[in-house]
Parts: structure tokens; C-alpha cells; sequence
């Protein structure tokens, strides 16, 4: 038997850099070496780079012809497979693309979906990409030509394309219109736990943040959760959820959610709704940011524009600046960030700041506790017993006036008690 050894697929990079101010909708070097990433993430060898810079990308071909050429020749010249460009293209672009570069054409979104259907392990993350993929193809059957044809294998190929359904509009609609039927029901079937969540009293934390900042594995480090947690962009896909006790006896659930990034498509902001809600509706954010990244101010705007996008902003948020173990000595860890109210340095990696963060999130969470030394008269058992069913009775004894107790109480017990606290 002979091992057939993977052909990995080569990728040239494109984009057009209009010297936009709106560096996060713009192709900059940074957002270049993002979407290297991507393709590595994808599985792809990246070759070579190509950037014009012009006033506007070209209404039919992206870039201006000449251009266009020089990348068909650097095709061919490098043995490149696929062309990525950085900005979302039009249908037409794609097919007069096509049939200049003898070559299969992606685009950054396309590109983000295939990542996201290689990462999708659930009934609901498969649905849910296989959502975005269909209302993204839907509007690009007609006139792609050339462009479909070259659909096979390999990247940007995975879900609705290998079953042909860019043959039939009317299949598509019908499978979305069943999808979001399945989406709504996961809707329902969330909202129900929310709401059981609700009247248990659990204050819900949502872990948000750039992809790859860390939200998965201070998940784990604080609940002990085993969420699976890799170097590698959109790692997790899927909401994770679980409890942490903190020290005044409190509960919180604490959510993990899909990782943000820049040019996230609308598509998939849409299908993801239901798993985004987790941070819509929670009480507190924690904000990851990896501190590390030259970019992390870049990534901070991107989170908050996608949540303000959700209407998840301004809810009470922590800012954790993550892998400050990879700083210099001398850099500055920010002492504030848009949109939180808080912020701490912290480093999963030598479970650094965590304790910090843990305050932080006492702090924060509503029903703190506060000791208390009560004395209670002999008279008031059923309040004494009500202590003991809702809050923390740490000692009690016995005196002549009553019984003396001491206890970690929240506000709503301090109230019922308020006349009997002697310290």
C-alpha cells in the first residue's frame, strides 16, 4: 500500500489599498497578514502578496487590467492554485477575474466560511454556517460562469457547492427558509434555558473578543471547563457554558462565544445570531483582548463596533488584557479601553492577574455579600432559619439575649436584618 502524500494548495493574496481612514475596511499590511493567517488556518501555502493602491477597487475586475495581469503571471510563474482577494467580491468581479487568472478566485469572506465549516462540530454550528454560506451563494449564481464551473475540491468548495445547488435558486431559498425555521427553534430552545437561568437567580457572564485572544482558555482556567482552546483562529465556534462559585457563595455562568474579527460578513453575524445573543443578553462582559498584538487597539474597535452591531454594548464590562507574559519589560498595559469599566492584566499562559480578574468580577456581579455579626433574639427563628437556607451562616452561639451569628449576607438579607447587626 502507498501512502498518497496531501497536496498542499498554494494561495496568492490580494487587495487594493485605497489609504482609506478606516484602516478596519481598508486592505493595510496588517489586514494582509490577517488574512495570511486565514489561509494558513485554512490550510494554505501563501506565495506571494499583491497590493495596489488606487482610489477605489475596480467596479469589474478589481483590479485595474494591468494589474490583473501581473497577478496571472506571478500565478503561474509561483504554481499558485487559488487567488484570495481581502474585500468581499461581486459576482461579476469574480467572473471577469476568473477569466483573466486561469485560476480559482476566493474572496476574504468566502474564505472566512470555509474556515468556519471545517470548524463547525455541532448540529446548531453546522446549521448555522451552512445559513451564511447559502444566503452568501444566493445572490452570486447568475452570471458566475466560468467561476462555478472550476468548483471541486479544496478550499472554498466545502458545503452547499459540492452538492450543485448554485443550479437551482428556488432549492436554496427553500433550504433557508428551512434552516432559519431550525435556527428559530434553537432561538426558542435557548430563550427557555435563559429563562431558567433567569429565575434561578444565575448572573451570566459572556466571554467576547478577538479571534484567538484567549476567551476559551480563561474559560477553563476559571471554571475548570475543558472547551477546547488552540492557537489557531475561530477555534470555537460553539457557546460553552459553565458555573463559577465565587467566594461570597455567589453563582455565576460564565459564556464563551465565537471570536470576532475585522470584514466578519454581515452573513454570518445574521446566522450566528442566536449563539451571539449569549453576549446581547448577558449581565457582564469580560473583554478579552490579546495586549500582545500590535493591533489590539484595531481588535478593541472591531469588538465593539460587532457588539454595538448586537446591541450588547454598555452593559457593565471588564477589559482583561491577556499575554501580558510576552511584553517587554517596560510596555504599559492600559489603565482603561472604550466601553469597559474596568481593566486588568492578566496572563492565562503563568495564570497571572486571574485572582484580580476574580475580584473584579465580584465587584461587579449584583448581590455582592457583605460579614455581618448579628444578634439575633430567641424570637426569631424563622429568620435565623431563613439565613441558613440563603446565605452563609459561618458561626453561631449562644447568649442571654438571643443567638449571636455571624454571616455573609446580600443587600436584600441585610435589609431583613438590618435592626439586629451589631458589627
Amino acid at each position: 500500500m502507498h501512502e498518497t502524500d496531501v497536496k498542499i494548495e498554494k494561495a496568492i493574496l490580494a487587495g487594493v489599498h485605497i489609504g482609506s481612514l478606516d484602516k478596519l475596511s481598508d486592505t493595510t499590511d496588517e489586514s494582509m497578514a490577517e488574512l495570511e493567517s486565514l489561509a494558513e488556518t485554512a490550510g494554505l501555502e501563501v506565495v506571494a502578496h499583491v497590493v495596489q493602491n488606487r482610489h477605489a477597487p475596480d467596479n469589474g475586475t478589481y483590479f485595474g487590467e494591468g494589474k490583473l495581469d501581473e497577478v496571472a503571471a506571478a500565478a503561474k510563474e509561483l504554481g499558485a492554485d487559488i487567488i484570495i482577494f481581502d474585500d468581499e467580491l461581486s459576482p461579476v468581479q469574480v467572473r471577469n477575474i476568473s477569466d483573466t487568472l486561469d485560476v480559482r478566485v476566493l474572496d476574504r469572506t468566502t474564505l472566512i466560511l470555509d474556515i468556519f465549516a471545517s470548524r463547525a462540530q455541532t448540529k446548531e454550528g453546522k446549521i448555522q454556517v451552512e445559513l451564511a454560506q447559502l444566503k452568501y451563494l444566493l445572490p452570486r449564481i447568475t452570471g458566475m460562469g466560468k467561476a462555478l464551473s472550476r468548483l471541486g475540491a479544496g478550499i472554498g468548495t466545502r458545503g452547499p457547492g459540492e452538492t450543485k445547488l448554485e443550479t437551482d435558486r428556488r432549492h436554496i431559498r427553500k433550504r433557508i427558509s428551512s434552516l432559519n425555521a431550525e435556527i428559530k427553534e434553537i432561538k426558542r430552545q435557548r430563550d427557555l434555558l435563559r429563562t431558567r437561568r433567569k429565575k434561578d437567580g444565575h448572573t451570566v457572564v459572556a466571554l467576547v473578543g478577538y479571534t484567538n485572544a484567549g476567551k476559551s482558555s480563561l474559560l477553563n482556567l476559571l471554571t475548570g471547563a475543558d472547551a477546547l482552546a488552540e492557537d489557531k483562529l475561530f477555534a470555537t465556534l460553539d457557546p460553552t457554558l459553565r458555573g463559577l462559585t465565587l467566594s461570597d457563595n455567589r453563582q455565576l455562568m460564565l459564556v464563551d462565544t465565537v471570536g470576532f474579527i475585522r470584514k466578519l460578513p454581515h452573513h454570518l453575524i445574521q446566522a450566528f445570531k442566536s449563539t451571539l445573543e449569549e453576549a446581547a443578553l448577558a449581565d457582564i462582559l469580560i473583554h478579552v483582548v490579546d495586549v500582545s498584538n500590535p493591533e489590539y487597539h484595531n481588535h478593541v474597535e472591531v469588538v465593539n463596533m460587532i457588539l454595538a452591531e448586537i446591541d450588547a454594548m454598555g452593559k457593565p464590562t471588564i477589559a482583561a488584557f491577556n499575554k501580558v507574559d510576552l511584553l517587554e519589560d517596560n510596555a504599559a498595559v492600559p489603565k482603561s479601553v472604550s466601553g469597559a469599566i474596568n481593566t486588568v492584566a492578566i496572563s492565562i499562559k503563568d495564570n497571572m492577574g486571574i485572582d484580580k480578574l476574580v475580584e473584579l468580577l465580584e465587584d461587579v456581579a449584583p448581590g455582592r455579600k457583605q460579614h455581618v455579626t448579628l444578634l439575633l433574639p430567641y424570637h426569631e427563628g424563622k429568620l435565623l432559619a431563613w439565613l441558613h437556607e440563603t446565605q452563609i451562616v459561618e458561626s453561631e452561639s449562644y447568649a442571654e439575649d438571643g443567638t449571636e451569628v455571624s454571616a455573609l449576607v446580600d443587600a436584600i438579607a441585610y435589609d431583613a436584618i438590618r435592626n439586629y447587626v451589631v458589627r
